[in-house]
């Protein structure tokens, strides 16, 4: 009777592990017909690696090991960077009193009166003074990141960095009477011949035009040119005291104004893709370590301390993705989410991401009665990504990258294929 017993187990045994061989081999052979030769994905540079987090083992991969245009998904590196040096809240700025009047360096923080964030408690910090001076000595960066397209200089998601925004170093443009009118106040708005739709800044400078005859009326933000001068303009006017230019040092021993919880600027970095918090949190990394704002000097202090393992080194220029000359392989990406992974519960970390169907960038694609991707969009022309986690019907979470670059298709055309592979592995594995 034992003996029988033990051969029924071991009958079982066999069967079940033939059996669940045979289900992985078919889900394998099936997710190579959607991916593999004569797919969809094989007539641009596609790289995948699906992961599962559990047995820590690569479940399928195509072209992991190439650098792709990563766009947008950038901002993984930056959320993580920033989980790693920044704390709870951030450090709106730095100051010392001299002679009874403060003088303030920014530590990049980009929260005053941007509208996606909270405000800092600025306001009782400046009640005690009628005057103040800012210094910008720990600026070493340029408004611009390396490899950004000139051309986009009017366009929102394109602000200029600075150590110490106002407004997300924007202007905004609102229709009264059918005209423009600019604020913050202290800009000038001209009309132009040229067929402009709405308003439209000077390449050079300062200068806003319009076209009566073409305006649409609609409300825009354009970046403004930032310079010392013009956050002093700005400055004097929005905060109700004399701002004056400095060019002290800042010192070792100095105070700090704390700022806003730094998951506010994470949430919003990545549910909305912005841009201008990303360079934003790049500068702030560096001041925290620092003392000086350089975007180039925060990438390599997280890239030798945090992501010295990371499979293939990662061409990391920018907070944001604008830049072409960010260079990432999908296994990188796979590995750098294996490593935020790891910091936060899941249903935390899961809502910090867009989530198909639901919120941010994913609220219209990827759709589900259940959702099943959270994940990083990374969109500029003829490149698109998609990094983050899939959760199937049975419950497991992967971590997967799936990065496209010089396709000849319209996007939507690659999130539809996409969602076909993401759906087969939902439900197939």
């Amino acid at each position: 009777m034992q003996k029988t017993a033990l051969l029924g187990f071991v009958f079982v045994c066999f069967f079940w592990f033939s059996t669940s061989a045979q289900d992985a081999k078919s889900a394998y052979l099936g997710l190579d017909e959607l991916l593999g030769e004569g797919s969809f994905f094989d007539n641009h540079l596609t790289g995948f690696m699906l992961y599962d987090l559990d047995s820590q083992l690569v479940r399928y991969d195509k072209n992991s090991h190439l650098y792709f245009i990563p766009a947008s998904t950038t901002k993984l590196f930056t959320f993580f960077g920033s989980l790693m040096v920044l704390g709870d809240s951030t450090t709106f700025l730095r100051f010392i009193l001299k002679d009874d009047k403060p003088i303030v360096w920014g530590t990049g923080d980009p929260s005053w009166k941007y509208p996606p964030l909270p405000s800092p408690k600025l306001k009782a910090f400046l009640a005690s003074y009628d005057t103040l001076y800012f210094s910008d000595s720990n600026w070493k960066d340029e408004p611009f990141g390396y490899g950004w397209q000139w051309d986009d200089y009017n366009q929102s998601y394109s602000a200029e960095r600075s150590p110490l925004p106002l407004f997300g170093n924007l202007a905004k443009g609102s229709n009264v009477n059918n005209r423009p009118v600019i604020s913050p106040p202290g800009f000038s708005i001209a009309t132009s011949q040229k067929p402009l739709r709405n308003l439209q800044r000077d390449w050079h400078s300062n200068l806003f035009y319009y076209n009566p005859r073409t305006y649409n009326g609609r409300d825009v933000r354009v970046p403004f040119i930032t310079s010392p001068e013009t956050f002093a303009d700005l400055a004097t006017n929005d905060w109700g005291v004399q701002v004056l230019l400095s060019d002290e040092k800042l010192p070792p021993d100095h105070f700090v104004l704390k700022g806003i919880p730094t998951q506010a600027l994470y949430k919003e970095m990545l549910l909305e893709s912005d841009n201008f918090i990303a360079e934003q949190l790049l500068l702030q990394i560096s001041d925290e370590v620092f003392r000086e704002l350089s975007s180039e000097k925060a990438i390599e202090y997280i890239k030798e301390t945090y992501l010295y393992d990371l499979p293939d080194d990662p061409q990391w220029v920018d907070g944001s993705g604008l830049s072409r000359h960010n260079l990432f392989t999908p296994r990188t990406m796979v590995s750098l989410l294996e490593k935020i992974y790891r910091l936060f519960p899941d249903e935390e970390l899961f809502r910090l991401l867009p989530t198909g169907g639901r919120t941010g960038t994913l609220k219209y694609n990827y759709s589900a009665s259940v959702p099943y991707v959270m994940a990083k969009t990374g969109t500029i022309s003829n490149n698109h990504s998609l990094v983050g986690f899939l959760k199937t019907r049975g419950g497991k979470v992967y971590a997967f990258a799936f990065m496209n670059n010089n396709y000849p298709d319209k996007s939507s055309a690659v999130r539809n294929e996409i969602e076909k592979v993401l759906l087969y592995i939902r439900d197939n594995f």
